[in-house]
């Protein structure tokens, strides 16, 4: 795959899966922007990989907006955002709820997504179309226990890309989710030492990186891309629910509009 021309946004880019991911976005010739907190490692991936920095509070509409916005500015279009940023719960499942830790987990893993396509797409629909990624986890797929935070909200990061999709597909612009297993980033290095003691696999965040550019190349949309260890990264296949029927046992439609498997005009 080649993206020479294209530009492309990473949030979270500072570190783990982003800054790796934001490596091989720059290596396949894509100007790179990248979107973070933190304004010490931010500008020196920024630099590593010849793009730009912005300093962005991913549980801000109006920051999400700014960023996307200058982007734009210095470009005139965004191809790919890699909506990335995301934290695990401060808190304990078994303790009482801490309202400002959940809003933050909440801020930073959802709403960094739902803002952050609500900033792209506008950008996105205006020269033709781009690819929306948000990192989800496997979390999203199968409850870790012990963070049933960070659980719901990867679940919801899953289920939005899933049905935003076949509202962007007519304006040209793919968005899946990607849910990687335990990785090798700052975000499980308080537990790292349990992995290696059992000898389980954890993934590399050039791993995930690798994957993410694999459900970029697919082309796909609406999906949920799984990442484990010694195994190819591919989209999750959902089981469908049962459909509605009536007295008689005879299926019950549903109005097209509401219709999950119908293919958008």
């Amino acid at each position: 795959m080649q993206l020479a021309g294209r530009v492309a946004l990473v949030t979270g880019g500072a570190s783990g899966i982003g800054a790796a991911s934001a490596r091989r976005l720059a290596a396949l010739g894509a100007a790179v922007a990248i979107a973070d907190i933190d304004e010490h490692r931010g500008p020196a991936v920024a630099d590593e990989v010849g793009g730009s920095f912005h300093r962005l509070d991913v549980t801000s509409l109006a920051d999400n907006h700014r960023v996307v916005g200058e982007v734009e500015a210095a470009h005139g279009r965004l191809d790919v955002a890699f909506l990335n940023a995301g934290i695990v719960s401060a808190t304990r499942d078994d303790e009482p709820l801490d309202e400002a830790a959940y809003r933050r987990i909440v801020g930073i893993n959802l709403d960094g997504a739902v803002f952050g396509v609500d900033a792209a797409v506008p950008v996105m629909a205006a020269t033709g179309g781009g690819q929306i990624v948000a990192t989800a986890s496997l979390a999203g797929l199968v409850p870790l226990p012990g963070d049933a935070l960070y659980t719901v909200t990867k679940t919801a990061v899953v289920a939005y890309a899933r049905a935003m999709a076949p509202t962007l597909t007519a304006r040209g612009i793919t968005i899946n989710a990607l849910c990687p297993g335990f990785a090798d980033t700052p975000m499980i290095a308080p537990m790292k030492g349990q992995f290696d003691t059992i000898g389980f696999p954890v993934l590399t965040a050039e791993q995930v990186a690798q994957a993410f550019l694999d459900c970029l190349a697919a082309g796909g949309t609406g999906e949920a891309w799984f990442v484990q260890p010694g195994l190819p990264a591919a989209p999750y296949r959902f089981r469908n629910v049962p459909a509605a029927r009536h007295p008689d046992g005879s299926h019950a439609p549903i109005p097209a509009d509401l219709d999950p498997h119908a293919r958008p005009a």
